[in-house]
């Protein structure tokens, strides 16, 4: 998993958005960037990628995207909670259609008890209000490995946001309780009764 599948999703994501005429934007911090770049990489990817955030910092996540200071020091910055904050923060920032956001700990160092090297928060958000959360633990695999594998799960984040939300059926239990209502007729009282007939002369 590595530079082909993300130059293959980022070709079949940009092409979605074309079609849908979706625009993006990427809030990252472990990745630094390799999101937008991979999407840049594609020619003709600037009418669907509006700006790329880098928040490597905590106070970059903050001026940048809006991330609350109480949210930071409560749960960290590699936690479910931020990484939602970024990816809320790049939509609105940006005014795109679709934003992902990536806080991890690529290693080697920066490992906590609970937070191991290898563990990376994924959030992709939508403008009509959809957000999804990821959590990976990629493990100790190296640096570059948990990053390119989070470039790969962040751009197929995007492409699940993208393609829409599922269209909602209606309960069968509900066309069932309208179905009597909608074939009873009154035929008894619609019939007449035939006069009787005279006897012939």
């Amino acid at each position: 998993m590595g530079g082909s599948d993300a130059r293959a999703l980022s070709r079949s994501l940009l092409d979605l958005c074309r079609m849908r005429k979706l625009t993006i934007a990427t809030a990252e911090s472990c990745t630094g960037g390799l999101v937008a770049g991979a999407l840049t990489d594609i020619p003709g990817s600037s009418d669907v990628i509006d700006r790329g955030f880098v928040t490597y910092s905590n106070d970059a996540k903050r001026a940048m995207l809006g991330v609350e200071a109480g949210t930071l020091a409560n749960f960290g910055a590699v936690s479910k909670e931020t990484a939602t904050a970024m990816a809320v923060g790049a939509l609105e920032r940006a005014g795109v259609d679709l934003a992902v956001a990536i806080t991890g700990i690529a290693g080697p160092g920066g490992a906590t008890p609970g937070k191991p090297v290898g563990l990376v928060h994924f959030a992709a958000a939508a403008r009509d209000g959809r957000i999804i959360h990821r959590e990976h633990r990629f493990g100790a695999i190296g640096r570059t490995a948990v990053r390119q594998r989070s470039v790969v799960e962040a751009l197929r984040m995007l492409m699940d946001l993208a393609r829409g939300p599922q269209a909602q059926t209606k309960p069968r239990a509900a066309a069932t309780r309208l179905r009597p209502r909608v074939t009873r007729s009154p035929r008894r009282h619609a019939v007449k009764r035939r006069p009787p007939r005279s006897p012939r002369g």
